[in-house]
C-alpha cells in the first residue's frame, strides 16, 4: 500500500511539471503565489489574534501574582507565589455582587429600550417616505460621528433642570432634577439618543432595505395593516440584526462609564464606576488594615487588572452562550446589506 502511494506521489509530481511545462511556467507561478498568500495570511491572523489575546493573558497572569512577584524581573507569565487573594480584595473593593446585579438589570433595561426605539426608527427610514427624510438620516449619522463628550455639559444641565415648555416650573415653581435616576437613561434610549443608538439605527435600516418589498405587499393583500405587517412579517426576519444590536448595546452599556458617571454615580453601584475608583479604594483598604498608607503603583495596577477580569468574565460567558446566534446574525446581516 505504501509503495502504491509512493508511486502515486511520483506520478502526481511528474504530471505537475509536465503541466507546468505546457503552460510555460504559469502553473508553478500560480501555485507559488497561493502558497505564499496562505503563509502570509496565517502570519497576519496569528499576529492579530496575539495582539488581541496577549493583554488578556497578561492580566490573567498578574491577577494570580502576589505583590512581590510584580517586582521580580525573572517572572514573566507564570507566578512564583500563586494566590487568589487578589480576587477577594478586588471583589470587596468593588462590592462585586451588588455591582454585578445592578449592572446586569440596568444593561438589560437600557438595551431593550434601545432596540425597541432603534428598530422603529430604522424600519421607518428603510420603508417610508416623509418630509426631510435625508436631513433626519443625516442627523443619525451625526449621532454616530459626534463624540458624546462634546454634549456632556448640555446633557447634564438639561436633565438637572428638566422641563417641558415650562410646565413643571409653572406647577411646582422649579424644574425637575432627573440626575441620579434612571429617567435620563430611559428618555435618551426611547428618543434614539442612547449610547451608540445612531449605529443601531443605521444597521437596522440597512437590514430592512435588503428585505424584498414584495413580502410587505403580499401581507397587505392578505389584509394585514402596516403595524401587523411589521410585527408578524418583518420582525421575525429581523431576528439576526436585532440579536447583533442587542448584544452590542448590552456590552457597551456594561462597560460604559461616561453616562454612568454623569447620571448614576451616586445612586447605583455599577461595575464600570467601581472599576474606575478601585485604586483609591485600595489605598483606603490598606490604610484601615494598617498595612500601608498608599498602595504601590505595581500593586494598584495588578488590582486593576484583576478587577478588569472580574468585569469582563460575565461578558465572556454571555458570548460563549450567544456565539452561534451572534455569528449567524452578523453573517446574515452582511449578506443582506
Amino acid at each position: 500500500m505504501s509503495k502504491e502511494k509512493k508511486n502515486q506521489k511520483q506520478s502526481n509530481f511528474s504530471n505537475f511539471w509536465e503541466r507546468n511545462r505546457k503552460t510555460n511556467g504559469y502553473l508553478l507561478r500560480k501555485t507559488s503565489f497561493n502558497v505564499a498568500y496562505r503563509i502570509i495570511r496565517a502570519i497576519l491572523i496569528f499576529g492579530l489574534c496575539f495582539m488581541i489575546l496577549q493583554p488578556l493573558l497578561n492580566k490573567i497572569s498578574i491577577s494570580f501574582m502576589e505583590e512581590q512577584d510584580l517586582y521580580d524581573s525573572t517572572i514573566v507569565a507564570i507566578p512564583r507565589n500563586f494566590t487568589l487573594s487578589n480576587y477577594q480584595i478586588a471583589g470587596y473593593l468593588m462590592d462585586y455582587w451588588k455591582a454585578l446585579f445592578n449592572t446586569t438589570w440596568i444593561s438589560l433595561l437600557v438595551s431593550v429600550l434601545q432596540i425597541i426605539s432603534c428598530t422603529l426608527a430604522g424600519y421607518g427610514f428603510a420603508r417610508y417616505k416623509f418630509p426631510l427624510k435625508g436631513f433626519w438620516f443625516g442627523c443619525v449619522i451625526l449621532v454616530i460621528l459626534v463624540p458624546p463628550s462634546t454634549m456632556q455639559a448640555s446633557l447634564y444641565l438639561n436633565f438637572c433642570f428638566f422641563d417641558i415648555f415650562g410646565i413643571f416650573k409653572a406647577i411646582t415653581g422649579e424644574p425637575l432634577n432627573l440626575v441620579n435616576s434612571l429617567t435620563p437613561y430611559a428618555l435618551m434610549c426611547l428618543g434614539c439618543m442612547g449610547l451608540k443608538s445612531g449605529l443601531y439605527i443605521y444597521m437596522i435600516r440597512q437590514f430592512f432595505r435588503g428585505i424584498p418589498k414584495e413580502l410587505e405587499e403580499a401581507a397587505y393583500v392578505d389584509g394585514c395593516g402596516k403595524l401587523s405587517t411589521f410585527i408578524r412579517i418583518m420582525l421575525p426576519d429581523a431576528k439576526p440584526i436585532l440579536t447583533s444590536c442587542f448584544l452590542f448595546a448590552f456590552v457597551w452599556q456594561w462597560t460604559d462609564s461616561f453616562y454612568s458617571n454623569m447620571f448614576l454615580k451616586s445612586k447605583f453601584s455599577l461595575l464600570a464606576i467601581k472599576l474606575n475608583s478601585i485604586a483609591g479604594a485600595l489605598d483606603s483598604y490598606l490604610d484601615v488594615r494598617g498595612i500601608a498608607k498608599k498602595a504601590t503603583t505595581a500593586y494598584s495596577q495588578g488590582m486593576i487588572a484583576t478587577g478588569t477580569l472580574m468585569v469582563i468574565i460575565p461578558l465572556i460567558i454571555l458570548y460563549l452562550f450567544a456565539q452561534k446566534g451572534f455569528v449567524e446574525s452578523l453573517s446574515q446581516t452582511g449578506i443582506k446589506m
